[in-house]
């Protein structure tokens, strides 16, 4: 071949690559516009809002290939299937095959909420809905609403919301809803497809996928509220954008406005009463715990079967009776690697009674006394070697090895003047010598031993009850039990002034503490109107957790000592009068605590004196809680992204896009 040819050869096949790689490159390389447009149903089979169906596979097509983005979680069949149905896009279509019987004279509708896009650019749908009758009348009312979680008003997603045209209170255990939706990030739903009536609405969190109220573990919201569900021709004002920052203009389009859209359900777990034994362990030789499903007023008898259990043990339990910890007094069966016992315990049978129940239990110290006694003689070893060392050098030695003190766990960290000096210890206290125990206030550069009271630690904060305290409080003894503004104190415990079960006891303590004075904080007025009832309020930090709380009766409330920072307002009925929020009971037809939240921040400085009137019932349910402390939030919606006008502004050139709404 001559070089002439090789020449035309080898220009052809770069022509050819060239004309490939073109073909194949993605993208625009012309600079032309993006697809903005969404999807478009081009036909339905059968057509939507077709009557007297009785078809179950419905296909829908499309202009486009799309894509459904999770089908499972966001489309929602009604009346509710048992039988999970079958949901695909193939292509330019959606097939929807569903595996039930269905039912006559009913309106069934298929919401697709926000899962349909393109397939290229992902330009959303919108909310879309196809429905069809095996009867002769498509249903086509709508009601809508929120569900938020009881306790602190968070919104609720993926929780079941139906309606039942059934007004007893026994259809939401014995029978599936009527109708049903599912909740967005929101917690708002909309269940369509009703015929007129009157229905009661409900949430479930349902477990066993039954849609009816079943298991006490399921989450639950009802009310006794009779929906009458009804329609009026409405407007709206729709903003058309030129682009991203600038109203093209403002027009007025008319809708069909259906009601009620503003239901609230404030959802909650019932208290689990059946109680059983959950879990066993014995991570620390010198005690072991059970743990109850709830608790019960009679503590369970132990047998030893390998050892004596006749006053074996010191028993610390929490407040609810439901976790026990067995604290061993005697060494010996600390240190014995096996604990075998039979146990007689309350438990709840089929009817929901307890009854006793027998069972045997062994219990393994999770580090066995071999390893603790190998463990013990490599640190004596250690403490051999030192001390020989030292004699050797002619330092002072030790002749026998010290058991190890008592530590104090103080917890005095930046303390109010209206807090409580708290500490705590590891094992359950043999002694307290209180003379032992000194609190020193510093008055004109003096310091001078003043009073104290010396309690175990109460109220919500004490976890723990029963033979064993391991947490204490100090508190000066003034009138008010608080400590002086501005004033310096110190706290000193005396070496051997307190001794644990096994002998141990605390090397000297001493914890120092300034008081702020007053001009550091901030007082908050609160007038709080729109209830008679007792309430517990909490003041919350910028994270949401509860810094002060007031329960009152009165309209008046003060937070004093309040450190300058951002807060936030929480408040519950205390309908029972026992401090803690209550859950609601579905079988006692008993609601939840009612909980509200301040709308608004509460910004403290120091020097400051805020006073704020707080109307409870002002606000609408589900707006009441701060967005900056709302832990579920908002999914982002999904909008077309408007790539075009920023190529246009790129090009320097104009781009007249086509109208949106939004």
């Amino acid at each position: 071949m001559t070089i002439r040819e090789k020449y035309i050869v080898y220009t052809g096949l770069c022509l050819c690559l060239l004309m490939f790689w073109s073909c194949a490159k993605m993208g625009h390389p012309d600079g032309g516009w993006y697809d903005e447009t969404p999807p478009r149903v081009m036909a339905c089979m059968p057509e939507d809002m077709s009557t007297d169906v009785n078809a179950k596979k419905i296909s829908i097509f499309f202009d486009e290939f799309i894509k459904l983005e999770n089908a499972t979680e966001k489309v929602v069949i009604s009346p509710p299937q048992m039988e999970m149905p079958e949901i695909k896009a193939a292509g330019k279509r959606i097939i929807v095959e569903l595996k039930d019987t269905l039912k006559p004279n009913t309106t069934y509708t298929i919401d697709f909420s926000d899962a349909i896009s393109d397939n290229n650019e992902g330009n959303p749908l919108g909310n879309f809905t196809y429905s069809f009758s095996t009867g002769g009348e498509i249903d086509t009312l709508e009601v809508a609403g929120y569900v938020v979680e009881a306790s602190n008003m968070e919104p609720i997603k993926g929780i079941l919301v139906g309606l039942y045209d059934n007004l007893a209170d026994s259809a939401f255990k014995t029978q599936p809803f009527l109708r049903v939706s599912r909740t967005d990030s929101k917690g708002h739903f909309s269940i369509k497809g009703l015929a007129e009536g009157q229905y009661r609405v409900f949430a479930l969190q349902d477990a066993d996928g039954d849609y009816t109220f079943k298991q006490k573990s399921e989450k639950l919201a009802f009310n006794h509220d009779i929906i009458i569900p009804t329609c009026k021709p409405d407007v709206r004002q729709d903003t058309i954008w030129r682009d991203s920052l600038h109203i093209d203009d403002i027009i007025q389009t008319g809708y069909t406005h259906f009601l009620p859209d503003n239901i609230v359900l404030r959802a909650f777990n019932e208290l689990q009463t059946e109680r059983y034994l959950g879990n066993k362990e014995r991570n620390n030789p010198e005690r072991f715990s059970l743990y109850f499903s709830y608790g019960d007023s009679i503590l369970p008898e132990i047998e030893g079967l390998n050892f004596d259990a006749a006053n074996a043990f010191l028993v610390e339990h929490t407040a609810q009776r439901d976790s026990l910890t067995y604290w061993l007094r005697d060494s010996a069966l600390i240190n014995q690697d096996t604990l075998h016992m039979a146990l007689k315990y309350n438990v709840t049978d089929s009817l929901g009674q307890l009854i006793l129940h027998h069972d045997t239990l062994k219990l393994l110290s999770k580090v066995p006394y071999e390893r603790r006694m190998k463990e013990l003689a490599k640190t004596r070893e250690k403490w051999e070697k030192r001390q020989e060392k030292a004699k050797k050098k002619g330092q002072p030695f030790q002749t026998e090895m010290p058991v190890p003190f008592l530590e104090i766990r103080g917890k005095s960290k930046d303390m109010n003047p209206d807090d409580c000096f708290r500490f705590e210890v590891a094992y359950p206290l043999a002694y307290i010598d209180t003379t032992a125990i000194h609190l020193y206030e510093k008055a004109d550069s003096i310091w001078q031993d003043i009073g104290y009271s010396l309690s175990p630690e109460g109220g919500y904060r004490n976890r723990n009850a029963g033979d064993v305290k391991r947490s204490y409080q100090i508190t000066p003894n003034t009138i008010d039990g608080r400590w002086a503004e501005g004033y310096e104190y110190s706290i000193e415990i005396d070496s051997a002034a307190i001794a644990d079960i096994y002998g141990h006891v605390n090397n000297k303590y001493k914890q120092g503490m300034k008081m702020k004075t007053d001009e550091e904080y901030t007082t908050i007025t609160l007038y709080l109107t729109g209830t008679d009832k007792t309430c517990v309020v909490q003041l919350l930090d910028a994270q949401g957790k509860p810094v002060k709380e007031q329960t009152s009766q009165k309209d008046t409330i003060f937070f004093r000592y309040v450190k300058p920072g951002i807060y936030y307002l929480k408040a519950f009925e205390d309908d029972n009068n026992n401090g803690i929020w209550d859950t609601g009971d579905y079988d006692a037809d008993r609601q939840p605590e009612t909980v509200y939240y301040y709308p608004e921040k509460v910004e403290c400085k120091a020097k400051w004196t805020v006073e704020k009137t707080w109307v409870l019932t002002t606000e609408n349910s589900e707006r009441q809680k701060p967005d900056a402390i709302t832990k579920q939030k908002a999914e982002k919606e999904k909008k077309i992204k408007q790539r075009n006008i920023d190529r246009a502004n790129k090009l320097g050139i104009e781009y007249i896009p086509k109208t949106e709404i939004r």
